[in-house]
């Protein structure tokens, strides 16, 4: 009877979750998960509920869960639209409006919630349409939402005990963010400034001359990125679909006279064209951008198959060590929170950050990887250079 009136009450304070402040780092938590991974927790993303509906932040469909459930995103905040799709199916969001339309152009309720800069959808509409199914599991240190296809074989309790071990990493990471983002009112020394990003004075912090291979999913914030790296000497390597490379050729030729990495972002479960075409495709957009060629790949999606045939074809592929693609580096908190977390990874690493990077969250970074003795280096084809 207790544990059903302490159910009773943890759902009625999730209903109206969204009239509190974001959660401190004693308060319960929202975890998401999709398939068997546990993504990384963060304010700015964790899921609420509201109107009798569980959100999720629309930036999980990037990185590891778009591979996982295979559904992508496209978001326009100039336009207000946000876009989820797979296969030939699509649901689009105005973020003006209480709904969203599918390719028929029928409504589907409730619509989308732009929160703390971050675009949320309802789950279930989102599980329905994609043919997904969700669960609300209560664990450790708060709830979680699930997210798999609808043949993973798997109890909610048996996930949720297989998945403990992550759940409390990515906790641990989360309130270590917490205590040492600047507070409101000064920094901890009492000063009045925010405390240094880096965390270099912190021994946790120290890469001690590690090399960090910083890898990008290139959008149209390439060359802004691009400026970061130029004005710390820093190298990197970007991954640019064959979509992308016939539209930014100045990148492109931007990148290659900086002497960043070029690699080509491949899909695995793209229904029209092999991983093999895709590559083709690429690099013959690279060659009339910039007169040559790449042997590096990101293949998104994708399984021993899918690589073996990369492989066949002559390029080598990114399997980085860490995948960060669904943490935000945008600000000084994200790149302390990766610069720890990079400082307890023994030795050099790849660093997957997909879409996830903005230019102030790149520089902060940068200048924390410097201050912490770490060193950004390109990844090539024969891998960190």
């Amino acid at each position: 009877m207790k544990r059903q009136a302490a159910a009773l009450i943890l759902c009625l304070l999730l209903v109206f979750q969204l009239s509190f402040p974001p959660a401190r780092a004693a308060d319960r938590v929202y975890f998401t998960a999709v398939s068997s991974y546990v993504l990384p927790l963060s304010d700015n993303t964790m899921p609420f509920w509201s109107g009798g509906y569980v959100y999720i932040a629309s930036s999980i469909f990037t990185g590891t869960a778009r591979e996982a459930l295979g559904i992508s995103q496209v978001l326009n905040s100039d336009q207000g639209r946000l876009v989820l799709y797979s296969g030939g199916r699509s649901l689009t969001y105005n973020l003006s409006a209480n709904c969203a339309l599918d390719n028929d152009g029928a409504a589907y309720y409730p619509g989308a919630i732009q929160r703390n800069g971050t675009v949320f959808v309802p789950a279930k509409t989102v599980s329905r349409y994609f043919d997904l199914v969700y669960s609300v599991i209560e664990v450790e240190h708060g709830s979680m939402v699930w997210l798999r296809p609808p043949d993973y074989n798997l109890s909610d309790k048996l996930y949720a005990d297989a998945a403990r071990h992550p759940m409390n990493s990515v906790y641990a990471d989360y309130i270590r963010a917490k205590e040492s983002a600047p507070q409101e009112g000064g920094g901890p020394d009492g000063s009045g400034r925010p405390s240094s990003p880096s965390g270099a004075q912190d021994p946790a912090a120290e890469l001690d001359g590690k090399r960090i291979a910083l890898c990008f999913q290139a959008g149209s914030s390439a060359t802004l990125l691009a400026d970061a790296l130029e004005s710390y000497g820093a190298g990197a390597a970007f991954f640019f679909t064959p979509e992308e490379m016939e539209r930014q050729g100045g990148a492109l030729r931007r990148l290659t006279a900086q002497g960043q990495s070029i690699g080509i972002l491949a899909d695995a479960g793209d229904p029209d064209r092999t991983v093999a075409e895709q590559l083709e495709a690429g690099n013959a957009a690279l060659f009339r951008a910039t007169c040559g060629k790449t042997r590096l790949a990101y293949i998104q999606g994708g399984g021993a198959q899918a690589l073996q045939a990369a492989r066949e074809a002559g390029f080598h592929c990114l399997r980085p060590e860490l995948d960060r693609s669904g943490y935000d580096l945008r600000s000084a908190a994200g790149a302390l929170e990766l610069v720890r977390r990079l400082a307890s990874w023994r030795g050099d690493a790849a660093v997957w950050l997909g879409d996830a990077a903005n230019s102030a969250g790149l520089r902060s970074l940068l200048s924390a990887v410097k201050e912490a003795g770490g060193v950004c280096a390109a990844y090539t084809e024969a891998g960190l250079r």
